[in-house]
């Protein structure tokens, strides 16, 4: 079976992907729900010629405001990629990127880093906190080279929700790894985000740290009416969120709203042997000789996080979005 054929044929008896809904109602008009994010038709292709690889494949897809969505897929399906597109970290090739009804490819540098300053929260696996600052001085970053000052009734509820209150002196260093990280979740809250985009945010914590964490992140969505799109490769941490969507070669091929850690796994196996079937099938192509360029012959695939760079990745993230530092 072709690529394109594995892949949209998961599974006869799994329903759809939930959340590609469309942002129009029946009658054609735009829905007065305008969903937080949304991709249309997005393709996402690294390099050219013989060395093109096609990340991502023609992904419609949309997440509700007020939920909590987990993106999920074996390595190297895309799924940092497309939350890189959608956070406009990196650019797309064909198709459009909403951030509520802003279409990304109509900004200028200039007004697509104040959209990712002023409506975008990030929550990165490195917790990329200013050593010289106190917690609270972190929180407060973004605000701070904004020029704006904290809504402090919400600093006071996102804090408090967090759980830090009585640590917002102390620096990263006197901090545990999942304080640093609630640190985090809480600087990404502090604007008032459209959506919050966390790229493994459990990655470097401990089961009981991860876990608070992830904790603070669904009740951001329940609580504070935030929403939150997470990517990750744990089915525990997926088993927070109100639902999964999963990626198998670079397509949307399933959903699964209500997850458990263990349905989540059961799913993740049937994709991982899916992809390293197609992978199979294409090592076979032209009598074993494959004209396109593999993994290792291209550049920009991350071997070690097994996913294609974004071009921030290959430049680092900007200054203008998080500090003289380069990082938030």
């Amino acid at each position: 079976m072709s690529r394109a054929g594995r892949a949209s044929g998961v599974d006869p008896h799994v329903r759809p992907v939930a959340s590609v809904d469309s942002p129009y109602g029946p009658d054609g008009r735009a829905s007065t729900k305008v969903p937080a994010a949304r991709a249309e038709r997005l393709t996402k292709v690294y390099g050219s010629g013989q060395t093109a690889v096609t990340a991502l494949h023609d992904i419609d897809v949309s997440f509700p405001r007020g939920r909590f969505t987990a993106i999920m897929g074996p390595s190297g399906s895309g799924k940092s990629t497309l939350m890189h597109c959608l956070a406009g970290l990196d650019t797309v090739t064909h198709g459009r990127v909403f951030i509520g009804d802003v279409d990304l490819s109509r900004l200028s540098d200039r007004q697509l880093t104040q959209l990712r300053r002023d409506r975008i929260g990030f929550v990165f696996q490195q917790f990329n906190l200013l050593p010289t600052l106190t917690a609270a001085e972190n929180i407060t970053l973004p605000l701070d080279i904004a020029g704006r000052k904290p809504d402090h009734d919400w600093m006071r509820a996102v804090i408090e929700a967090v759980g830090l209150s009585s640590r917002l002196r102390h620096r990263p260093t006197e901090l545990s790894g999942g304080q640093q990280q609630r640190v985090a979740c809480a600087r990404a809250l502090v604007t008032r985000p459209d959506i919050v985009f966390a790229d493994e945010p459990t990655g470097n914590l401990d089961s009981k740290s991860g876990t608070e964490v992830l904790s603070f992140l669904a009740r951001s969505v329940r609580e504070l009416d935030q929403t939150v799109v997470m990517v990750t490769h744990d089915p525990t941490a997926a088993s927070f969120s109100d639902e999964v969507v999963f990626l198998a070669d670079g397509r949307l091929v399933d959903s699964m709203p209500n997850p458990t850690a263990e349905r989540v796994l059961d799913r993740m196996k049937y994709l991982d042997q899916l992809q390293q079937a197609t992978e199979e099938d294409e090592d076979e192509l032209s009598d074993g000789f494959d004209p396109r360029p593999s993994r290792d012959d291209n550049p920009n695939y991350d071997h070690e996080d097994g996913d294609y760079r974004s071009d921030h990745d290959q430049r680092g993230y900007g200054s203008a979005d998080y500090g003289p530092s380069g990082r938030a």
